[in-house]
């Protein structure tokens, strides 16, 4: 069964438009939004999403829905985990919080069209190369091993390589100059920080991408699916950011949620491709019968349950109530609490 084009391309310009209207609020007015309106812009993409989830099950039937909905709410709960390092950028750079809602949009758009490259990539190497999945499998597993292990601190601490080198090559102001990329100090153009605050989110973006398109790629391929549901995990994360904020260290079980789901997504890529091999040296080039396809509906409760427990697991963990927000997490809320003031 195809998508109908018409409901591509209608999905596309509608989503388009609203993108498009959300760039424009931001660039007329920055400003540091309150708690009920960034809960209020999250509720609405988030009811979005569910809406064309429900004309995806109507148009397309329940597979094509099923994978929208399982390849959304994992690259949403990606984008959460990875949310943390955009907060741990913007204080690290003490970018004002004026400014901030512009250089999250910039850095959704810079995600949007790397993923959208990956996307395209990814399409077409999967219709030429089955064996892919053999790859994409086992760096899933891997990721979800490192994602495990890894205890992710002071590694905000460490500058990136480039980013030492281009502080020490290009002209810099040392203080920000509202959301303008150059400035002028004594009469010579310089760049202010929020190149490097820009080129940061890029970076961090790319990574990010490397990891979260084999991931939904697992769940569905079909690229119109895979690039929806990374445009609606991405609009409203903007808000977000503002409304959780320091909550995201109470978040405590979150990673090992996604570890979880990252590994399952992993082993269902490896049977998908034992179950069409086509490589010589594994069962004489023949497809493994015995390999089982996991259905998506199963998939979808895996994902969808993982998180649930992952989240209440959390709010009522001890070691979460514990939990410290990050020092100069804390120090950038009270420069915002005294600006306001």
């Amino acid at each position: 069964m195809e998508l109908p084009i018409w409901f591509e391309v209608g999905s596309f310009v509608v989503l388009g438009i609203i993108l498009l209207i959300d760039l424009l609020l931001v660039v007329k007015r920055p400003h540091e939004p309150s708690m009920k309106e960034a809960g209020l812009w999250v509720a609405f993409y988030v009811a979005l999403a569910l809406v064309f989830a429900g004309a995806m099950f109507y148009f397309t039937g329940a597979e094509y829905g099923s994978q929208f909905v399982a390849g959304w709410v994992t690259e949403y709960s990606l984008s959460i985990d990875n949310l943390f390092v955009f907060i741990i950028i913007m204080a690290r750079f003490s970018v004002p919080r004026k400014y901030q809602q512009e250089v999250l949009m910039v850095g959704i758009i810079i995600a949007l069209v790397l993923r959208g490259i990956f996307i395209a990539l990814g399409a077409v190497v999967i219709e030429q190369f089955s064996w892919i999945f053999y790859i994409f499998g086992a760096f899933l597993l891997w990721t979800a091993w490192k994602q495990a292990t890894d205890s992710g601190e002071h590694e905000e601490d460490v500058e990136n390589p480039l980013i030492a080198r281009i502080r020490k090559v290009l002209p810099m102001s040392e203080k920000f100059d509202g959301g303008k990329i150059r400035t002028t100090v004594n009469g010579k153009k310089v760049f202010t920080p929020m190149l490097i605050v820009f080129i940061t989110i890029g970076m961090t973006d790319l990574l990010f991408a490397v990891d979260s398109i084999p991931a939904i790629f697992g769940l569905t391929q079909s690229a119109f699916i895979v690039f929806t549901a990374n445009i609606f995990a991405l609009m409203g994360l903007r808000q977000l950011y503002f409304l959780l904020g320091g909550l995201m260290t109470r978040l405590v079980y979150l990673k090992h949620a996604l570890s979880v789901i990252l590994a399952f997504i992993g082993v269902k890529l490896v049977l998908h491709a034992m179950h069409v091999n086509e490589l010589p040296f594994i069962n004489g080039g023949h497809h493994i019968e015995w390999a089982p396809e996991i259905p998506t509906f199963v998939s979808l409760g895996v994902i969808i349950g993982t998180i649930v427990i992952a989240v209440v697991a959390s709010l009522l963990s001890p070691a979460a109530k514990k939990a410290q927000i990050d020092a100069r997490l804390e120090e950038d809320a009270k420069k915002s609490m005294s600006e306001a003031e």
